[in-house]
């Protein structure tokens, strides 16, 4: 069997916008990228970096400064609108004003491209939508109109449209703005299953960065300076170019946990010994309050419980007493504590105080 081919190929393609319709302002490019069936593929990149440029690039909706852009083995720019509608559709972050249209008949709408003048669906068509909506879970509110639905299930029906137009290639643009961390999530779980049982290739763009790293299959990254890396996500993060992308974002990513840094620690160092979840929040305990977790050797040594339910935590300062604490909160008190403290690390302190003033 003869392996399937790409649902959409760039060759040199340059991004951007025309300023005064004649000098070109170049966003990103020359670009070399493919689509494949079945993969979700998330562009990724900082404020700026022209993420939603491409995209519309890459739907039609504004003509490339230079290069060539198929799909479906054809040239974009010679598709008619309708080829277009029938090989790739687009989901927008703009409101949509649906009117008085049920959830139902906004999905039909993803039919039309394949109807006649007369826009009459066939049995088929009322298949494919009641399909889409099978997929999309919309199913429970196909006849609530679509004025009454909240954000996030306003989102799914645009997707359950998309799919209803049953192109090969579907690209959105931030489906998960505006939406709650549950319909984050269960989004991005939504868009990986269409992908691998309808073998779509879908490409959004996002700023769901943790989120991404876990349902992509390949990344588009967008650094600020315009240069795209592409790959799968773990090889993007070993490589280091996923921090490098949001370096001047002031974000600091932390690759063995796969998120970003919300606190830079510089105070004392604490071994941290144990595994586990109670290791891991621990952590991220210590590193709220200043202090610097370490393996090694260490002043201050904190003990995780090996089992959450019923265990301690226990801690030892300098070559003071081990002291035992039921909840982190219990253990941060201790830690925080004046006694917890070298006379050395006061008279410094005090030091600081002095030269500040």
């Amino acid at each position: 069997m003869p392996a399937p081919a790409p649902l959409l190929t760039a060759e040199d393609l340059a991004v951007g916008y025309f300023v005064n319709r004649k000098t070109p302002r170049p966003v990103t490019g020359p670009l070399r990228l493919a689509l494949w069936p079945g993969e979700l593929v998330c562009l990724l990149g900082p404020n700026g970096a022209g993420k939603s440029t491409l995209l519309r690039t890459l739907a039609g909706l504004q003509p490339p400064l230079s290069g060539r852009l198929d799909l479906g083995g054809t040239a974009l720019a010679r598709l008619s609108a309708g080829e277009r509608a029938r090989r790739l559709s687009i989901v927008l972050t703009d409101r949509v004003d649906a009117g008085n249209l049920t959830v139902r008949e906004l999905v039909s709408l993803g039919r039309h491209p394949h109807t006649g003048w007369l826009g009459t669906l066939s049995a088929h068509d009322e298949a494919q939508v009641s399909a889409a909506l099978a997929a999309t879970d919309t199913e429970a509110y196909a006849r609530r109109p679509v004025g009454e639905l909240s954000d996030g299930e306003r989102q799914k029906v645009l997707l359950a449209r998309a799919v209803a137009q049953d192109t090969p290639l579907v690209l959105l643009d931030e489906p998960t703005a505006h939406l709650d961390l549950p319909n984050r999530v269960a989004l991005m779980r939504l868009l990986h299953r269409l992908a691998r049982q309808t073998g779509k290739a879908i490409l959004l763009s996002t700023h769901e960065l943790d989120l991404a790293l876990q349902a992509a299959d390949r990344v588009w990254l967008l650094a600020a300076d315009g240069a795209l890396r592409t790959g799968t996500p773990e090889d993007l993060v070993l490589s280091g170019a996923f921090a490098a992308a949001f370096a001047r974002e002031g974000l600091a990513f932390d690759p063995a946990t796969g998120t970003f840094a919300l606190h830079a620690p510089a105070g004392p160092t604490v071994q941290l010994r144990g595994d586990g979840a109670a290791a891991f929040w621990t952590r991220r305990a210590l590193e709220r309050e200043g202090f610097v977790p370490t393996a090694g050797p260490a002043a201050r040594r904190v003990t995780v419980p090996r089992i959450l339910e019923g265990g301690a935590w226990t801690s030892q300062v300098f070559d003071g007493p081990i002291q035992s604490h039921n909840t982190v909160e219990a253990l941060l008190r201790a830690l925080r504590s004046p006694t917890a403290r070298h006379p050395a690390e006061v008279a410094a302190d005090s030091h600081k105080l002095i030269q500040n003033r």
